[in-house]
This record gives C-alpha cells, structure tokens and sequence, in this order.
C-alpha cells in the first residue's frame, strides 16, 4: 500500500486548522474556569473553617480520584439524566461539558498548587503586613497571593499544554476535536497512518513552542528571585 502524505495534507489538514479553533476554544475558558476555582478552593482549604475544608478536601480527593474521561461523561450524559428523574430538563451541549470537566478537573489539582505555594511564601511578609496596619485579608492580596501565583506560571504553563493534549479524549463524547476529526477522515479514506501522524505532528508543532515559553518565563523568574 503506497502512502501519500500530500493527499492527506491536503484534505486533512484544513479539518484539523479548523477543529483547533475548538480545542483552543475549549482550553482558553476551561484554564480560566480552572483558575478561578483552583484560586478559591486553595483560600478554602486554608481558611480555619473546619467544614468547609473538609467538604472541600473531599471534593478534590474525589476529583483527582476519578478519571477525567469519567467526570466528562458524567457530565453529559448522567447530569441530564438525574434531572430527568426529579422532573427537570437540563441540555448541555458536549463542548460545554468539555469545558466544565476540564474546569473542575484541573482546578483541583491547581488549587493544590496555589495553596503550596502560598503556604511557601515567607511567613515574615504576613506579619511584616500586620505589623504596618494592614488587615489580614489585605496582607493576603498585596503581599502573600501575588508572589505564590508568580511562582506558580511555570506549573500553570505545563498544565497548559497538558490540557491543549488532554482536549483529544472529547471526541468520545462527540466534540469536534482534532481526534474526531482525524478518525473520521481516516475511516472515510483508510489513510489511517497518514491522518494520525499529521495529527501527532500538529501536537508537537503546538506543545513544543509553549514548552519552550514556559522554560523561558521559570529561567525568568528564578532569576527575578536572585
């Protein structure tokens, strides 16, 4: 069996150019979405509320605990059913799971992150803020959380590039993604190792390139620390 790559180039790739529209789509509001939460479950987990740091140490062991590919489906295909049986209509589009799995997914393991590193900044800067008159909560957003999530980019940036990855195992759940769409062509032309190993490449062109920014911004910010 001859191969033929530009064929395949050809009529691939400008299916895959627009399926990674979606899966920047889906990355961009589900890194923000995993953000946001991670930042507030990593406060929860260190404020002295006993209740809510337990609820929320049970929610993140579950989350971490569960494969994503699992909380993914749940999401689409459980959440609407389980409002069926009370009643209730609930539609949620596959992206729009995509971007809630991922969201609640890495926010787990990013507030595990910022809370880490909160924990690591020096504790003279909280009693150095408390001592000039400042609150508590003041000393917290001036001095404490803007250098704990400075030390945290380069992490930020790996999980990044892990969700940019990550995004290809939406196609079971029917999104529109890059591996959707590879599969789909390769079983309508059988050009199985063509498509998929233009797909790897298009991987690589992305991930390489970030990686290299992330390694750029940690020497960056090892030497800002000197």
């Amino acid at each position: 069996m001859a191969l033929n790559f530009g064929d395949a180039f050809m009529n691939l790739m400008p299916r895959l150019m627009s399926s990674l529209l979606v899966v920047l789509q889906i990355t961009a509001l589900a890194f923000f979405l995993a953000f946001f939460l991670g930042f507030l479950i990593a406060l929860g987990r260190l404020s002295s509320h006993k209740l809510l740091n337990g609820i929320l140490l049970v929610f993140v062991e579950f989350i971490r605990g569960t494969p994503l590919l699992v909380q993914c489906f749940y999401i689409y295909f459980v959440f609407p059913a389980l409002f069926k049986l009370i009643g209730l209509s609930l539609s949620i589009s596959a992206v729009t799971a995509g971007i809630i799995g991922f969201g609640l997914n890495y926010a787990c393991y990013m507030s595990e992150v910022i809370r880490s590193a909160i924990l690591a900044v020096d504790h003279g800067q909280m009693e150095a803020g408390l001592a000039l008159g400042f609150k508590k909560s003041q000393v917290m957003l001036r001095f404490v959380i803007p250098p704990a999530v400075r030390n945290s980019i380069p992490v930020f940036g790996n999980y990044l590039i892990t969700m940019i990855k990550d995004t290809s195992i939406l196609a079971s759940i029917s999104v529109a993604e890059m591996l959707l769409v590879t599969k789909n062509y390769a079983a309508r032309t059988f050009q199985t190792i063509e498509s998929y190993t233009l797909l790897a490449l298009l991987y690589l062109v992305i991930s390489l390139p970030l990686s290299q920014i992330v390694r750029l911004l940690e020497k960056k910010l090892n030497r800002t620390k000197r």
